[in-house]
């Protein structure tokens, strides 16, 4: 069964942009009937080469959009290197991929994702004509103002979803901390420093850094995982990389010595729901997190020099983990709310979901 998410407009009307302060964050600026072709085309299989994919197969809702995995699944034959990152608030991100490759815009990322031959390998001229012999593709792509489904249409409309996806009532902004988290606050902006990296309403300052999280051996040993990784670091002209047996992060981008094996500071913003940790999903829990960086990060040469060994207590590790679970809100199941104008652009309705062969 497909999913057809279908809604009136009238329900999602009036979805309004503010832009990211120092409270809660809010709503960003979509065409409703764009966000509403980009939700459709989210969960749909045909977005993918052979059919077996699509954008929530490792970006599921009530996993604040990531897979509960340490490592991804890929396209057919192939499986992934890397963690699935959550795509809460991801309209406000700056960069993208742990290693911050892609920095222009976000509908670069829905290509990219679409048509890289490890993640769904579809050619997008193909694409295009799958949704043109669907009636339904064609009514949407028209209500959202376009004459018939595009490649361009596509990507703007996968986009305009993405950006809906604002965390929400968490008890960080809703101001019901309990005091183990509150006292765990005072650890984040203080002893632990902690807020360095983990700045603005989204905990991340965007930017790269080495801590030294040590390499997960299974992308090595899994041979599916190491024909992508080698596809990857191919076509982004590492070297050596048949023997290659690390992940070179921001190099790729940057190609300044100093910057391997450093990543994109991820955001905090719904943590309860994205383990495991890391960009190669080498930590299970928070606690475990926890006791990496009061152990001083791992063991790197290039390691930022701040992180130092925090010596915190058992208890003030606690109030940390207790602080980093008040970061996350509700569970994201979009099959159960829709966006519209209010604090936090959704509201629940009960029975809305169609259901097409």
């Amino acid at each position: 069964m497909r999913l057809m998410l279908t809604l009136a407009c009238t329900v999602l009307a009036g979805c309004s942009a503010l832009a990211q302060d120092s409270g809660k964050l809010k709503p960003m600026e979509v065409k409703p009937e764009l966000a509403e072709l980009g939700k459709r085309m989210f969960y749909d299989t045909r977005l993918s080469g052979d059919t077996t994919l699509s954008c929530s197969s490792c970006h599921q809702p009530d996993k604040a959009f990531t897979d509960g995995e340490a490592l991804s699944a890929a396209y057919t034959g192939a499986a992934h290197f890397r963690n699935s990152p959550t795509l809460a608030n991801v309209g406000y991100r700056a960069a993208w991929f742990h290693d911050g490759r892609l920095g222009t815009n976000l509908n670069d990322v829905s290509r990219e994702m679409i048509t890289e031959t490890y993640m769904m390998n579809m050619d997008m001229r193909i694409m295009q004509e799958r949704m043109k012999q669907d009636p339904v593709y064609v009514e949407m792509f028209k209500k959202a103002g376009m004459s018939e489904p595009s490649n361009g249409g596509a990507r703007n409309a996968l986009q305009a979803f993405m950006k809906t996806i604002v965390s929400r009532k968490a008890p960080i902004d809703e101001g019901t901390l309990s005091d183990s988290a509150k006292r765990g606050q005072d650890v984040f902006n203080g002893k632990g420093g902690c807020v360095a990296c983990h700045s603005g309403t989204r905990y991340t300052d965007d930017a790269t850094h080495n801590t030294g999280v040590p390499n997960n051996p299974d992308i090595w040993s899994d041979p599916e995982r190491h024909s992508a990784f080698v596809t990857y670091a191919k076509f982004m002209g590492v070297e050596n990389y048949m023997n290659l047996r690390q992940d070179m992060g921001a190099w790729v981008r940057t190609r300044i010595a100093g910057t391997e094996r450093s990543f994109l500071t991820p955001t905090l913003r719904e943590l309860t729901w994205t383990a495991p940790y890391m960009h190669n999903g080498t930590m299970a829990t928070l606690e475990d997190v926890v006791d990496f960086y009061n152990a001083g990060g791992g063991d790197d040469p290039l390691k930022d020099a701040r992180l130092k060994p925090l010596d915190l207590s058992a208890d003030e590790k606690a109030d940390l983990v207790a602080f980093l679970q008040s970061l996350s809100g509700e569970t994201f199941d979009t099959d159960e709310y829709v966006w519209r104008a209010d604090d936090y652009g959704y509201e629940l309705i009960e029975n809305w979901r169609e259901t097409k062969n």
